[in-house]
């Protein structure tokens, strides 16, 4: 058995030559035990990836390539919710330290935000880039190892969540790699586990991908030289090549599962999270809505709240405190206050248009009680999601 823990997909932008979907159905074809998405400085293709898993029933893993400017560049996986949102934080920090698509992050970052991810380090570096992070967007398959010291130090900071990547990919001198890799291992004491740095599910995406490299580059694909990869094993292999290729690397490919199973996290555990200090004082987010609702309903209604708007606020407020999204509907006329009170233009429109909550709160102007809404165009007990509020600013 066999998890694959390195794969990109086409969301990271000009590497994968594969969508999320194509990767997850072609391993559970391959039998593979689990799949890691782990996409370049972010986690945009997970979601796909998910949806797609749900469906063929294999466990996915949720994780990063992370590439600091001052280290090697490693995998981040989230064991739990906790380390997901660690992960999650470790991007957005990268990435607002940076101009936009590109991300900036050093060692001391990663180490900050580590809290129980488990991380796979990937020892192929050459050393401190000279420019932007997106100057390793294309593979450079003549990178050296990275020293002992350097590994040592990821060492430190995730202890026994830590892995040192075997990639081999019949590349001319795998022998050499193998042993290379094996005394790194032992110098760094870091346990060696297989990954196959999969960039395209299927080995006919070779082409595309050397395409993708030559735009990344801005030259021609004859003009590519070392970036393109050699052969086209960077795909998603059967598992008897796989089992032919680490043979001389024990252990590595039982502590692929090591780490699938230490990795439990789903993004079905993920729900809507809105702030709870809109509500002042010791008030209940639920008793604070309703009394915007019915304060809004006075101020649009001065001559008296009609019969008709009246029934539909009640209506409403039963269905939103039933759904608990209280919260939401706050935090959605917390950003519309601060708009207004800034002389930002503002409208909220589609299906919250339905809404007389919505337009007591000022986030609409569509009069309830001009129209005939059905308020469960926009919101349902059927539906179990969250409404979708839309604000043009």
């Amino acid at each position: 058995m066999y998890a694959e823990l390195h794969c990109k997909t086409n969301f990271s932008f000009l590497q994968g030559a594969s969508h999320p979907d194509e990767l997850v159905t072609q391993a559970a074809q391959l039998g593979y035990a689990a799949l890691a998405i782990t996409d370049h400085n972010t986690l945009a293709g997970v979601v796909r990836a998910h949806l797609a898993a749900k469906q063929t029933g294999l466990p996915l893993l949720i994780g990063a390539q992370i590439t600091p400017v001052d280290a090697p560049p490693c995998l981040l996986w989230a064991p739990h919710r906790t380390a997901y949102g660690s992960l999650c934080r470790l991007i957005t920090h990268g990435r607002r330290q940076a101009e936009k698509g590109e991300c900036h992050l050093t060692l001391e970052d990663i180490s900050q935000h580590s809290c129980s991810l488990l991380a796979g380090i990937i020892p192929d570096w050459n050393g401190p880039l000279a420019g932007p992070a997106e100057d390793n967007s294309a593979p450079l398959c003549s990178a050296p190892l990275a020293s002992p010291k350097m590994l040592s130090a990821y060492r430190e900071i995730f202890a026994d969540r830590c892995y040192l990547l075997a990639e081999l990919h019949h590349g001319a001198n795998d022998p050499g790699r193998i042993l290379d890799l094996t005394s790194l291992s032992d110098r760094s004491q870091l346990p060696l586990v297989a990954a196959g740095n999969v960039h395209y599910h299927a080995a006919d995406r070779l082409a595309l991908h050397d395409i993708l490299t030559a735009i990344a580059r801005g030259t021609t694909v004859s003009q590519i030289g070392n970036r393109r990869f050699p052969n086209a094993q960077r795909h998603l292999r059967p598992l008897d090549q796989i089992r032919n290729t680490y043979l001389s690397l024990p252990g590595s490919l039982q502590r692929t599962l090591e780490v699938a199973n230490r990795c439990t996290f789903s993004l079905e555990e993920l729900r809507y999270e809105y702030p709870e200090e809109l509500a002042p004082g010791d008030l209940a987010p639920i008793t604070y809505l309703k009394q915007l609702s019915w304060q809004g309903a006075q101020q649009r209604y001065p001559q008296g709240i009609p019969a008709k708007v009246r029934k539909l606020i009640e209506h409403e407020l039963q269905l939103i405190e039933e759904l608990h999204y209280e919260a939401y509907f706050l935090t959605v006329w917390d950003l519309v206050r601060f708009a207004r009170s800034q002389d930002i233009l503002c409208q909220g429109r589609g299906s919250a248009a339905n809404s007389a909550i919505c337009y007591c709160l000022g986030i609409t102007s569509v009069d309830p009680d001009t129209t005939d809404v059905l308020f469960e165009r926009f919101i349902s007990r059927e539906r179990n999601e969250a409404p979708d509020i839309d604000v043009d600013f």
